[in-house]
């Protein structure tokens, strides 16, 4: 694709953007009849549909998301070069995509929501999602992972946080079962795990390891699923640090342990890294981590 089409790429990335012709000829300044002249030459140019109109608007197809994804990584890169041209970083302004799994979500909360208000201007997202987001194709600015540290091509990766986890109940059950006992048979316990049983997280691999299936008598998906059915009073379970902080219902039954911390990992595709708005965020949730229980 010549640079000589970057304009009709730039219109469809804008239609996409605002879902109609109207809002894409506004923010571009153009009449709209510019704008449908645009998309229909790069649809014919390209030989496939990149919309599907309807009466509320355009939406984008698979092969629109798949192009669209690239020029919103290229008009990024082409504002920090005019920021840079300029003397000064690219404006607080346009979309922030963040992307986390969903247990982190909470965590990263307030930081995110501090970081918008500071910048309002910033349309902040925030996706929580099993799946990698590819930073390299524009689908997040800024990735917090779990686990071990990520070692895809060209993305800039920098420790956030060791969340420390423990084993919690409520007092209700502490009060009707007594203290856990490491060293004895858990026949008086009920305990709380995962649906997976084969979940990569350290402590559930951990409570697969010592404690007998026949004790685990609820299950739930997630991090988030296993700790609200141990506040629900289901048994023994884990439970972050950050997350029992605030909940004086959960009693810390065995405290944290090396073997079950979790590395949070801050990671940026190296093309963006720089901008004013990744930077930011990036700084903000720093902050925010050194407060981190």
């Amino acid at each position: 694709m010549a640079m000589d089409n970057w304009d009709e790429i730039r219109t469809a990335y804008q239609v996409a953007r605002k879902g109609t012709v109207s809002g894409a000829a506004e923010v571009l300044g153009v009449h709209h009849a510019t704008v449908i002249r645009h998309v229909d030459a790069l649809e014919e140019r390209l030989g496939v549909k990149l919309f599907q109109r309807h009466a509320r608007g355009y939406t984008p197809t698979e092969a629109g998301h798949d192009l669209l994804q690239v020029a919103q990584v290229t008009d990024e890169q082409f504002d920090q070069l005019a920021g840079r041209l300029r003397g000064q970083g690219a404006a607080m302004t346009g979309d922030l995509v963040v992307t986390t799994v969903e247990a982190i979500a909470p965590l990263l909360i307030p930081a995110l929501a501090a970081f918008q208000h500071d910048h309002p201007e910033l349309a902040v997202r925030l996706v929580s999602d099993q799946r990698l987001f590819r930073l390299e194709y524009g689908e997040a600015h800024v990735a917090v992972r779990a686990g071990n540290r990520p070692d895809e091509p060209d993305n800039v990766v920098q420790e956030l946080y060791v969340q420390r986890s423990a084993l919690f109940a409520t007092r209700a059950y502490v009060d009707a079962h007594g203290p856990l006992d490491l060293e004895g048979d858990f026949s008086g316990h009920r305990f709380v795990g995962p649906s997976d049983e084969s979940h990569r997280a350290s402590f559930f691999q951990w409570l697969r390891q010592t404690v007998p299936a026949s004790r685990i008598g609820f299950r739930a998906s997630g991090i988030l699923g296993t700790v609200n059915a141990v506040e629900a009073g289901a048994g023994i379970g884990f439970a972050p640090l950050w997350y029992a902080a605030d909940r004086p219902d959960l009693v810390e039954l065995v405290p944290s342990r090396p073997d079950w911390d979790v590395a949070l990992w801050l990671v940026t595709h190296v093309d963006l890294h720089r901008s004013a708005k990744v930077q930011g965020c990036t700084a903000r949730l720093k902050a925010a981590a050194a407060t981190w229980p």
